[in-house]
């Protein structure tokens, strides 16, 4: 059974007090407050602003690191390492990234990968899929048709459904990548729900049965351009999202 799709990334979730430090450096980073290159301020002043002990000020730091975010030298500090370092498929980094708001460039990158992924997925799982797979995303589709106007749990089949893809591809590096594919749907939600429109929320159930339809066809070709169709058709919506919110944005201004 696939696990359930992490909400409680987004939200304000009680998390340890290593983890709290580690997303407000790890925002701040990501937002620029520390460019590549910069120092963050010492230790001592960073244990004075978040009011924690040195041992969890350095689990954080560690995380950070482990994170490619920055790097600790004896004598000279932590600084923030270059953006090439920064280790984007990471759950938390997608996920900081992301709360920072709407940010066409990034949702553009991510409609890239999944591209690049998903529709191999949904090829390899015309191949690969057992009946047990199909019955999973036939489910999915089912849950998805029978949420109009619930965007919650239209989200959780949407997600749910494309990690069975994963899944049933048999590609353990496919299904490794679920927290891209995740992070990216999560964003999109946010954003731009399907089920906003009876229209949008049709054509998106119809389109998420066309991928099941050619998966239990073995058609991998049929698959992968179903797939493509359902990235291509939510990239649209938020760009019409993201227009829109930019001129309301310039009407106050």
């Amino acid at each position: 059974m696939l696990a359930r799709p992490n909400f409680s990334r987004f939200a304000e979730t009680a998390l340890s007090s290593h983890d709290q430090v580690a997303r407000a450096l790890g925002g701040e980073i990501l937002a620029g407050v520390y460019p590549p290159g910069a120092k963050l301020p010492s230790e001592a002043e960073m244990l004075a602003r978040f009011g924690v002990s040195r041992t969890v000020l350095r689990e954080a730091f560690k995380t950070l690191t482990a994170k490619g975010l920055i790097v600790s030298r004896t004598r000279v500090g932590t600084t923030v390492l270059d953006s090439a370092h920064w280790n984007f498929f990471d759950a938390d980094v997608l996920t900081w990234k992301v709360s920072q708001g709407f940010d066409m460039a990034f949702v553009r990158d991510l409609a890239a990968i999944r591209l690049a992924i998903e529709p191999a997925a949904a090829q390899a799982a015309a191949e690969q899929a057992s009946e047990a797979d199909i019955a999973l995303m036939r489910d999915c589709v089912a849950r998805m048709g029978d949420a109009p106007g619930d965007a919650g749990e239209f989200a959780t089949a949407d997600l749910e459904f494309h990690k069975a893809v994963g899944q049933a591809s048999g590609n353990v590096l496919m299904r490794s990548l679920s927290a891209v594919i995740e992070t990216a749907l999560l964003a999109s939600f946010r954003m731009s729900s399907p089920v906003r429109e009876a229209e949008v929320h049709e054509e998106s159930v119809k389109g998420h049965s066309r991928i099941v339809d050619a998966i239990e066809a073995r058609d991998g070709e049929g698959a992968a351009q179903a797939m493509r169709d359902i990235i291509g058709h939510g990239f649209a919506r938020l760009e019409r999202a993201g227009t829109g919110g930019a001129k309301k944005k310039r009407a106050k201004d």
